[in-house]
């Protein structure tokens, strides 16, 4: 690129008319300028082949004809043309190659920066243009892992996915099935516990965690496994370590038996066991409370639990199955306020007794189904609280009474064992409740106010243990005594005469206290159950007592007085003692 641009040829200077003594069409002659020009033109035709005239020579010689045709000159000739044509087209190229010479002359001078800008909007526009392929579609793959060669497969069971045959019993219905000849030698509970899926089942209080099974720790009775590992495999060993014996053992067999017989055909009982198929009024004493099937279900079921029975094992699964699917789809109804067992009869005591048996079989099993309607029953409960004083009562958000609270936190209790949600707020309001009827410093209970009755006095000490009173707590030791003293309610002994709301709670307290006080109760409660429990006839297992002060004697019959006294008789296995203990993760919430 030359310091100074190009220019286009010099104009030529204008031709006048002919001077004195030319003719027309005689060219002038010679001046210095057209002498000058005549130079030009051969040395730009230097060099050009031969018989070629260079453009810019053919261009002003076009133009010097042009210029001297004038008006009355004579025409150019075709010659002249088509130089002359040559010549235009010559200067258009010289033109053209001028534009592009000015044109990089233009970009020299440009800012660098905007040389760039414009470079790279050119490529940005460029890449816009380029089509970038879609991405590939992804197939879902699931990986299939087939059992080892020695491994079986799982068979995942639905507790809802078999109904019993039929729940009208209107229609010609078949008994539910039930075992019959019980060895009376053989543990009728096979079931093998399932250790929770979760990490806080490691710190549950019921026993000492992580214990190496060694001779020391078995003659201190160290235990470990869930709430519920008492029930499975431990349950010989704590049997044997509580004090059970094998008549004991044999009763609690023999009475699951009855209560088997005594099964409906829609899955649950009644009060009224002479309405089961099998009985045809065989057995006396029924209870006037029938329209009370949930409660009457919920206690027919308990000893079976206890005893480690559950929907997916033992020898009564069938009957738990369908005892289960009964409470759920045929009493329980969901609300905003939870799932609820209300019933004529039964109230809030249906609701108790039905939440524990849902928590339990769910804290058991650990089956899903069960996880949602445990759940709602809590969920009723605790909205049924009374928001004042912290009890319940007949129905929701009553005013409280030390014995219907007793069913209401013992099934709270289940279901914090169970791992299933219990607010810190409900917890603490039912503290307030026992504050409310304590007396003695918390040593007694009353049943609406102050006092000291037997029964309330076992329920409020039993739950001031679930709520975490240490042992040495000055107010639970003299409640302690106090029990011991009154000893066992029995024909002969103890407060009132077989009152077995008093001896139900009463045992587990002093179950959960052990020492000597435990093993002197529990030699007279034991043998005199054994010895009380019928043996004859269809009634055979089953216990009732004429001479009762129980207030269940006439409301629950029969029934009552033998899922209660079967309890009783599994108190060794059917929950791990509270205080051989070292944490208290699994304890109520209350901070």
């Amino acid at each position: 690129m030359t310091d100074k641009l190009p220019l286009p040829d010099e104009q030529q200077p204008s031709q006048g008319s002919p001077g004195p003594g030319q003719s027309p069409g005689t060219p002038p002659p010679p001046t210095a300028e057209s002498t000058s020009s005549a130079q030009n033109a051969r040395e730009t035709t230097r060099g050009v082949p031969k018989g070629k005239t260079p453009p810019s020579a053919q261009g002003n010689a076009i133009r010097a004809q042009g210029e001297s045709t004038g008006k009355g000159k004579a025409q150019p000739s075709p010659t002249a043309v088509a130089a002359a044509a040559k010549g235009i087209k010559a200067d258009n190229e010289q033109e053209q190659k001028n534009g592009r010479n000015l044109l990089w002359e233009i970009l020299h001078w440009m800012p660098s920066w905007f040389v760039s800008m414009v470079v790279h909007a050119v490529a940005l526009l460029v890449m816009a243009m380029i089509t970038i392929p879609a991405p590939r579609e992804t197939t879902a793959q699931t990986l299939v892992v087939a059992p080892g060669q020695n491994e079986q497969l799982e068979e995942v069971e639905e507790l809802l996915d078999e109904p019993p045959q039929d729940i009208n019993l209107a229609t010609d219905l078949s008994p539910v099935e039930v075992a019959s000849n019980v060895d009376s030698s053989q543990d009728v509970s096979p079931f093998n516990d399932q250790t929770a899926a979760m990490a806080s089942v490691e710190l549950s209080p019921i026993g000492v965690e992580h214990a190496p099974q060694t001779d020391l720790l078995a003659n201190l009775g160290a235990l470990s496994g869930d709430a519920f590992s008492g029930r499975g495999a431990g349950k010989e060993r704590l049997a044997r370590l509580g004090g059970a014996s094998e008549g004991s053992e044999r009763a609690v067999a023999l009475a699951l038996q009855w209560l088997a017989n005594h099964q409906l055909p829609d899955g649950g009982w009644s009060f009224d066991h002479t309405k089961a198929g099998g009985c045809n009024g065989q057995c006396r004493n029924p209870g006037n409370l029938p329209e009370a099937r949930a409660a009457a279900t919920a206690l027919a079921l308990l000893p079976f639990l206890g005893s480690g029975q559950t929907h997916r094992e033992g020898k009564y699964a069938k009957n738990v199955r369908a005892g289960l699917y009964f409470l759920i789809t045929n009493r329980m109804k969901i609300s905003p306020e939870g799932g609820s067992f209300l019933e004529d009869g039964g109230n809030m005591y249906s609701q108790g007794l039905a939440s524990i048996v849902l928590c339990e079989a769910y804290g058991m099993t650990h089956d899903r189904v069960l996880a949602a309607p445990a759940q709602q029953a809590l969920n009723f409960i605790c909205n049924a609280q009374d928001p004042v004083g912290g009890g319940w009562r007949y129905q929701p958000r009553q005013k409280g009474d030390t014995s219907v609270v007793g069913w209401q936190l013992m099934a709270l209790k289940s279901g914090v064992m169970a791992y299933l949600q219990v607010p810190k707020v409900t917890v603490q309001k039912a503290q307030v409740f026992l504050d409310s009827v304590q007396s003695d410093g918390g040593a007694a209970y009353g049943y609406l106010d102050p006092g000291e009755g037997p029964a309330t006095t076992a329920i409020g000490l039993l739950c001031r243990m679930y709520l975490g009173w240490d042992k040495d707590n000055p107010a639970l030791v003299k409640g302690i005594r106090r029990l011991s003293d009154w000893g066992p309610s029995t024909s002969k002994s103890g407060p009132g005469r077989n009152n077995f709301y008093y001896n139900y709670y009463a045992t587990q307290v002093m179950r959960h206290w052990e020492g000597e006080e435990w093993k002197q109760w529990n030699a007279v409660m034991r043998d005199y159950l054994v010895q009380t429990q019928a043996q004859k006839g269809h009634e055979a297992g089953s216990w009732f007592f004429e001479d009762s002060s129980d207030h269940g004697k006439e409301r629950g019959g029969r029934l009552y007085f033998t899922a209660m006294a079967t309890m009783i008789l599994e108190v060794y296995y059917r929950y791990m003692p509270l205080y051989r203990k070292q944490t208290t993760a699994e304890a109520f919430p209350l901070d």
